[in-house]
C-alpha cells in the first residue's frame, strides 16, 4: 500500500513549499562550496564557504520529510536529488582543496542511507498496519456474522413459540429499516433500528405457550402477564452492552403516541423514536398476518387502520411514512411471504371434492408470474384429476365462498380456468385459447402421470394472457388463454385448485422487467368511465395508484381548474379520489425523464411530503361535511371540483374545498426550477371536463 494513499489529507502545498527550501538551500550550498570571501556572523569573520554543511543539512532535512509526508512520490524525488547533489560536493572536494564540504559530502550520503532506511521502515508499518486493518476487520465481519446468527436463532425460538408469528419478527425488522431510510436514516442507524426491531419480541421467550397460543380471548390475568414481555425483553437485552439501542425496541414498542401504553405509559417523544418506528412496523404486520383468531386483514383496511391511530397509537409522522409505503406497495409484497409462496408452506394442495381446498391468491401484474407444478389423480378416485385455476378479484387476494367475506373483501369471481384448456365463468368480456403447436386441437392430458406444468401468467390493464405448458414424453404441448376482463381497475389473482387431484411441488417465481404494452393482443375494446365533455385538456382514467395523469399545466404564477371527478366502480375506499401533482420536469409531462415531484395532494386531505420541500397542509370539516361514507357516495355519483393554485416567488398556495372538506395546502420550495407544473392524477377515479381560468398576470 502507498503511503501517499495514507496521507491525502496533507496539501500539496507543503510539497511545494518542501521543494521551495529545497532548492534554496541546495543553491547556497553551491555557493558557500566555491566561495572564498569572508563574512561576518555572530560578530566574527567567518569563511562563508564553513555554512556548505548547514545549508546541505537542512536540504537533506527537506527531503527526510519529503519521504515522511510523501510516500514513494517523496521518496523517489528525495533520492534523484540527493544523488545529485555527490557530483558537486565531490568536486569541490577533489578539485578545489575545499576540505571544509567534507562533512556535506558525508552528510549528503548519510541521509541517502537514512532515506532508505526511512522509506522501508514507512513500508514495513504501513504493511503491519494494513495487516492490523485486515485482522480486525475480519475480526469484526466475525463479530458481526455471529451476532447476527445469534439473534437469528434467537428471532427463531421466540417465533416458534407461536404458531402464527413464523417469520413475524424479520418482516417487522425489514419494514422498520424501510421506515428509517425514508426518514432519511444513515445507513448505521438503519441497521441498528433492524436489529432493534428483529429483537422487539425477544420478551416473549418468558411468557407461558398456552398464554401466547391461546385461541380465544385473554382474561385479564393472562392478558396481565402478556404486558410484562416489554420489561423482560429489556431485562435480557441491557445487559448487552456493547448494543445498548437493542433494549429500547423491546422496552418501549408498545407505548402508545397518547400516553395510553405500556410498560411506562409515556408519551409523544417521550418514547424513543426507534422504538416509535417499530410499534408502527409490529402493527401493521400483525393485521397483515394470519392469528389464532382470524385470517389477514386486507391491506387497504390496514391502510385505514393506521390512518384512524395516527397521533393516538401512532406517531403520526412515521404513520404517514407507513401509509406512503401501504400506497407504493402496488403488489402487496409488504405481507407473510409464505401467502404466495408454495401453497402458504405446505408441500402439497389435496382437491378431494370440487373446490375443497385452494391455494392463496397470485397476484398477476405486468411482470410475468411463473408457476410450476405436478399434478396427479388422487389415490382411489374413479374420476380423473381436473386441475383448475380460480382466477378472482378481492381485498385481501384470497379465495372466499363464505357470504360475509365475499362482501367484507368485496371477493369477485371473474372463473375458472381447467388446465385441460375448458373456460368457465361469467367475469370475462370475451376470451380467446390457442393452441401450440400449431394443427393441434386437442389440449386433454394424455400419459402416465403425473402431469407437469408450467404455466405463465400475466396482466396488462383489462387484459389477462395465461400460457398452460404441459409437459409429454414426445413434446411440450402449450394454449394460451386470453381473456378480457370487465375494466382495468380490477386486481387480478390466480389461486390453484381441482377436483380429485394432488397437485405437488409448486414452485412460483416472477420476471424482473415488466412486459411490453402490447404483449398482450386485445380481444376486447377497453371500457371506459370518460366518455364525457372535453375540457381545456383530455380527459383521464386512473385505474390504480397513480397510473394515469393529465397532460402537464404550467403553474405561472397561478390558475384556478375545475373538472369533474367520479370514482371508478370498483372504487372501495376513501383514497380512491383525484390527487394533485406539482412538479417539475424537462417534457413538462408527468412521470416522464427528470420528473420531480413536490407536493402531492389528495382530495381526501392526505398528501405525501417530498423530502427536501416543506408542504404545511390545513384541513377543516366544516358543517357541509356529512361524514366519510356521504364523500364517498358523492364521488361514486361524481362530483365538480375546483381547484386555486397561487405562486408567489418560491411559495406555491394550493385550495380546494369539496362536500364540506377544505384543503389548504403551502408549498416551499427550495430549488427554483424554470417552470413548475401542476398535473391531476389519483387512484381508481375518472377525471374529465378538465377547464382552466388563468389569472389575469398568469401566463402559460
Amino acid at each position: 500500500m502507498d503511503r501517499s494513499s495514507k496521507r491525502k489529507d496533507i496539501p500539496k502545498s507543503l510539497f511545494v513549499l518542501l521543494m521551495v527550501i529545497y532548492s534554496c538551500a541546495t543553491l547556497y550550498t553551491i555557493l558557500a562550496n566555491r566561495s572564498t570571501e569572508m563574512v561576518r556572523f555572530l560578530g566574527n569573520d567567518v569563511q562563508f564557504s564553513s555554512f556548505t554543511g548547514m545549508f546541505s543539512s537542512i536540504a537533506n532535512i527537506c527531503l527526510i520529510f519529503l519521504v515522511v509526508f510523501f510516500g514513494k512520490v517523496g521518496f523517489i524525488t528525495s533520492l534523484v536529488l540527493l544523488l545529485l547533489q555527490v557530483p558537486g560536493l565531490f568536486i569541490g572536494i577533489a578539485i578545489n582543496g575545499n576540505l571544509l564540504a567534507i562533512p556535506g559530502f558525508f552528510s549528503n550520503l548519510v541521509t541517502i542511507v537514512a532515506v532508505i532506511i526511512i522509506y522501508n521502515g514507512i513500508k514495513q508499518v504501513v504493511k503491519l498496519r494494513a495487516t492490523d486493518m485486515k485482522h480486525l476487520k475480519e475480526q469484526q465481519m466475525y463479530s458481526q456474522r455471529l451476532f447476527e446468527q445469534t439473534a437469528t436463532s434467537l428471532v427463531t425460538a421466540i417465533d416458534a413459540k407461536d404458531e402464527y408469528s413464523h417469520g413475524h419478527s424479520i418482516r417487522v425488522a425489514e419494514y422498520s429499516e424501510k421506515i428509517a431510510k425514508t426518514l432519511g436514516w444513515s445507513e448505521e442507524e438503519c441497521n441498528k433500528v433492524y436489529y432493534a426491531a428483529l429483537l422487539h419480541d425477544v420478551g416473549k421467550i418468558g411468557i407461558d405457550d398456552h398464554i401466547i397460543n391461546k385461541n380465544g380471548k385473554l382474561t385479564p390475568e393472562e392478558y396481565d402477564i402478556i404486558k410484562q414481555h416489554p420489561v423482560m425483553g429489556n431485562q435480557i437485552l441491557s445487559s448487552i452492552g456493547e448494543y445498548p439501542y437493542l433494549s429500547i425496541g423491546a422496552h418501549y414498542h408498545h407505548e402508545r403516541y397518547d400516553g395510553k401504553g405500556y410498560p411506562e405509559g409515556r408519551k409523544g417523544e417521550d418514547i424513543p423514536e426507534i422504538a416509535r418506528i417499530i410499534s408502527v412496523a409490529d402493527a401493521y404486520d400483525a393485521m397483515t398476518s394470519n392469528r389464532s383468531y382470524r385470517s389477514a386483514i386486507a391491506q387497504p383496511l390496514v391502510r385505514e387502520e393506521i390512518v384512524k391511530g395516527a397521533g393516538t397509537q401512532f406517531d403520526p409522522r412515521i404513520a404517514k411514512i407507513m401509509m406512503h409505503l401501504i400506497d407504493s406497495d402496488t403488489e402487496y409484497k409488504m405481507k407473510e411471504r409464505n401467502t404466495v409462496r408454495e401453497l402458504s408452506g405446505r408441500n402439497k394442495l389435496e382437491c378431494t371434492e370440487f373446490m375443497s381446498d385452494y391455494s392463496d391468491g397470485i397476484n398477476l401484474s405486468p411482470s410475468i408470474t411463473r408457476v410450476h407444478m405436478s399434478c396427479s389423480t388422487m389415490e382411489g378416485s374413479e374420476e380423473p384429476g381436473r386441475p383448475v385455476l380460480i382466477l378472482f378479484d378481492a381485498l385481501d387476494g384470497r379465495v372466499h365462498y363464505d357470504d360475509k367475506n365475499v362482501r367484507d373483501m368485496v371477493y369477485f369471481e371473474y372463473g375458472l380456468i381447467g388446465l385441460d384448456g375448458n373456460v368457465t365463468g361469467d367475469g370475462f368480456r370475451n376470451v380467446k385459447t390457442e393452441i401450440l403447436p400449431k394443427g393441434r386441437t386437442d389440449f386433454a392430458a394424455s400419459g402416465d402421470e403425473p402431469y407437469i406444468y408450467d404455466i405463465e401468467a400475466v396482466k396488462i390493464r383489462d387484459h389477462v394472457r395465461i400460457k398452460i405448458t404441459r409437459k409429454e414424453k414426445e413434446s411440450d404441448v402449450s394454449m394460451i388463454i386470453t381473456l378480457a376482463l370487465p375494466d382495468s381497475s380490477r386486481y387480478a389473482y390466480i389461486s390453484l385448485a381441482g377436483e380429485n387431484c394432488l397437485i405437488e411441488d409448486v414452485k412460483i417465481d416472477r420476471d424482473e422487467e415488466s412486459v411490453p404494452t402490447d404483449y398482450i393482443t386485445r380481444i376486447a375494446e377497453e371500457v371506459s368511465y370518460i366518455d364525457r365533455p372535453v375540457g381545456d385538456i383530455p380527459n383521464v382514467q386512473v385505474n390504480g395508484h397513480k397510473t394515469d395523469a393529465s397532460k402537464g399545466i404550467p403553474l405561472g404564477n397561478g390558475f384556478t381548474i375545475t373538472f369533474h371527478a367520479m370514482s371508478l366502480p370498483t372504487a372501495r375506499l376513501i383514497w380512491h379520489c383525484p390527487y394533485i401533482s406539482i412538479y417539475s420536469s424537462p417534457s413538462g409531462e408527468p412521470y416522464t425523464n427528470g420528473y420531480k415531484e413536490y407536493a402531492l395532494i389528495r382530495l381526501d386531505g392526505e398528501y405525501w411530503d417530498r423530502g427536501s420541500f416543506n408542504n404545511k397542509l390545513i384541513v377543516n370539516k366544516n358543517d357541509d361535511f356529512a361524514g366519510w361514507d356521504a364523500w364517498k357516495d358523492a364521488l361514486s355519483e361524481g362530483l365538480d371540483c375546483s381547484v386555486t393554485f397561487k405562486r408567489q416567488g418560491n411559495q406555491i398556495v394550493t385550495t380546494t374545498e369539496n362536500r364540506g372538506l377544505f384543503i389548504k395546502n403551502t408549498t416551499t420550495l427550495n430549488v427554483n426550477p424554470d417552470k413548475v407544473y401542476v398535473a391531476l392524477t389519483g387512484d381508481q377515479c375518472a377525471i374529465t371536463t378538465i377547464k382552466i381560468t388563468r389569472d389575469p398576470i398568469g401566463s402559460l
